[in-house]
């Protein structure tokens, strides 16, 4: 090529870029404002165009990420992504120039101070994500500005006051994530508009009043999520209209009885959750018609009568929780499903022949009336019996203490205490007993958005502060519903509960992973004497060991504490089914000998007190408890036995 052929070539060029549309220069200038605020510029240095064609920020894979229209004689940034960044400080107002956006994602940052009002100016937008931040004051009413809006998310923030009712200009939304956010007060009724929900996450919410009559007529609905929150029965019947859910968790209800007549036509659910909802009545033989069934919890409710056999016949059904009910009757290998990976009918007056002749079921067997004590050995029997109420719990030598290392093996502590082992893999619903025979631990419910992930049981590396005793603490147990250890064969009197707590799994750190909140109760004796606890908040930080003591009596030789999951505290931070209860280790000790013996011994640190007195009584209720645990290989058998909050 010649001189003159390269200097048309040059001019070819330049006359391309100059056809290519230049990006309003407000934007330019607010883009580049942005990117300084939350100093992101080595991740994305903007020395040209932001919307120049084929750039490396534009595709959809790309974080951060800047893409445009440029159909216009002015090019518009219309996409921006600053996702999981760990990008800090408030939101600036130079985000309120790019009034063409169509997609801003912000979630998984930290992001504080409060949404401004001016975000109502974006008045484009189809997708909002500011989820998993540190947002705090009101949720500001100006979002009821952006009518295009597809998808809104707000989840896992520290929101304060209600639910502004102007979200019911929305109508267009199809997805509404509002799970973990802070919120409080009654569900606005103008949030009665968003007839096109297809999914709305709302649990761990103060949510007040009545369950909303409203959310049945969402007939577009495939998703609702509705723990953890002070919303009162009963479920209202207009949910019978919802015949495209695929996935139903309703949980804590409190005031009036629901019953479960409006199941009968959503044949499209495959989880269903109704966990302490007050339900009442029998269980309709409607429910096992359900096709799709894969999660049938029902636990914590007051059903009655027996378990329809046509609950064999379910299709898909592969964990159904029962336990914690008014159910009688017999229970018989007729109403045993055998694709059944778990199955919890504790806490019901269930009799009944259940042997079933497979190998590939591992099958579990307590109670009184149940003929089946070929499948208990005989050590195990007369505990559990004792543990039903069916006969006196003795033992020829009663025992004062025992000691537990969570998910762990044996260690002996720097005070020379010695905490047994705890290593048994636990599964759906599962228990466990000590080889020495003094404690038990039952564990009970899946983790529903990720079954084959958490295995019951968590562990760290890292160094254990607030002790000197690390190691006892870089393992521990986790339920996603209810997890409980029995002492056994314990003395008459009074006892001294210590419960050894460090937040493994969950961390503390600057990041969008430090945003997790990990909540749950606690039940000794039956009484409840830790509500509402979180680990982090109590201890100061994650790793930092917390040491919570009680006092209680023991009148049957049995120490009953229950640490239970009532749907409050993130979900899926810092990964999904990060939640329920947690706890290291266990020791319990009679007041005469402690105060006999601990004299002068050095007292762990940061130990904090609380007193309560409690019995045994909601121990003494159960008239017949049972578990199935089933696995594709054949396992080893385990005692099972689960738990409910409001019996013991």
């Amino acid at each position: 090529m010649g001189f003159l052929g390269f200097s048309f070539f040059v001019l070819w060029v330049l006359e391309i870029v100059a056809a290519q549309p230049k990006t309003e220069p407000r934007e330019v200038d607010a883009i580049n404002k942005i990117i300084d605020h939350w100093k992101l510029r080595s991740k994305l240095n903007l020395s040209v165009d932001p919307c120049i064609q084929n750039a490396t920020w534009a595709p959809d894979t790309a974080n951060p990420r800047i893409a445009c229209d440029c159909s216009d004689t002015v090019c518009h940034i219309t996409h921006l992504k600053i996702y999981a960044l760990d990008v800090s400080g408030e939101i600036p107002q130079q985000l309120f120039v790019l009034t063409e956006l169509v997609d801003l994602n912000l979630g998984q940052n930290v992001i504080n101070d409060s949404i401004p009002p001016e975000i109502g100016q974006l008045s484009k937008m189809e997708y909002l994500s500011l989820g998993i931040n540190n947002l705090t004051g009101l949720v500001p009413a100006e979002l009821g500005n952006l009518t295009k809006l597809l998808s809104l998310s707000f989840s896992s923030n520290n929101f304060q006051g209600t639910l502004p009712p102007q979200l019911g200009n929305l109508t267009s939304l199809n997805q509404l994530y509002i799970d973990s956010s802070g919120l409080s007060g009654p569900i606005p009724e103008e949030l009665s508009n968003l007839k096109s929900l297809q999914t709305l996450w709302a649990s761990d919410n103060r949510f007040t009043g009545k369950l909303p009559k409203f959310l049945g007529t969402f007939t577009d609905l495939k998703v609702l999520r509705l723990e953890g929150t002070s919303l009162q029965g009963p479920i209202p019947s207009s949910y019978g209209s919802l015949t495209k859910l695929e996935d139903l968790r309703i949980g804590d209800l409190t005031a009036d009885d629901s019953s479960l007549a409006f199941l009968e036509n959503l044949t499209s659910l495959s989880i269903l959750s109704l966990r302490n909802c007050r339900i009442a009545g029998p269980l309709p033989e409607q429910v096992s018609t359900l096709p799709d069934l894969e999660i049938l919890d029902l636990s914590f409710n007051k059903l009655t009568g027996p378990i329809p056999t046509s609950f064999k016949n379910f299709a898909s059904l592969r964990y159904l929780y029962l336990g914690s009910n008014n159910l009688n009757g017999d229970l018989t290998p007729d109403v045993i499903n055998s694709k059944l990976i778990a199955l919890d009918v504790s806490f019901n007056s269930l009799s009944g022949n259940l042997l079933l002749h497979r190998k590939d079921l591992s099958m579990n067997v307590v109670g009184t009336s149940i003929n089946d004590n070929n499948l208990i050995n005989g050590k195990a029997s007369s505990i559990l019996h004792c543990l039903q109420g069916s006969s006196k719990c003795s033992t020829k030598f009663p025992s004062t203490s025992f000691s537990v290392n969570c998910g762990g093996t044996k260690q002996v502590s720097a005070d020379g205490i010695q905490y047994d082992d705890d290593s048994e893999m636990l599964g759906a619903a599962s228990l466990y007993s000590s080889a020495n025979s003094r404690w038990s631990v039952s564990s009970s419910g899946v983790f529903i958005s990720n079954p084959n992930g958490p295995r019951f049981m968590v562990q760290t590396d890292s160094q254990i502060t607030n002790t000197l005793d690390s190691e006892l603490y870089k393992t521990a147990r986790i339920a996603p519903s209810s997890l409980r250890y029995y002492g056994l064969g314990l003395g008459s009197g009074k006892y001294q509960v210590e419960l050894h707590f460090a937040e493994i799994q969950m961390d503390d750190s600057h990041s969008w992973k430090g945003l997790g909140r990990r909540i749950f109760d606690v039940y000794i004796q039956g009484d409840r004497v830790l509500q509402d606890f979180n680990i982090i908040n109590e201890a100061g930080g994650s790793k930092i060991v917390l040491i919570k003591s009680f006092e209680a009596n023991v009148t049957n030789t049995v120490m009953d504490i229950h640490f239970y999951w009532a749907g409050r505290g993130t979900c899926c931070i810092p990964f999904q089914s990060t939640f329920g209860p947690l706890v290291s280790a266990i020791h319990v000790t009679q007041v005469s000998e402690l105060n006999g013996s601990s004299k002068g011994k050095k007292k762990h640190v940061g130990r904090i007190l609380g007193i309560t007195i409690g019995c045994a009584a909601g121990l003494l209720i159960i008239s017949s408890i049972f578990y199935l645990w089933r696995t594709k290989k054949e396992t080893e058998r385990m005692l099972v036995l689960t738990d409910s909050p409001t019996k013991g």
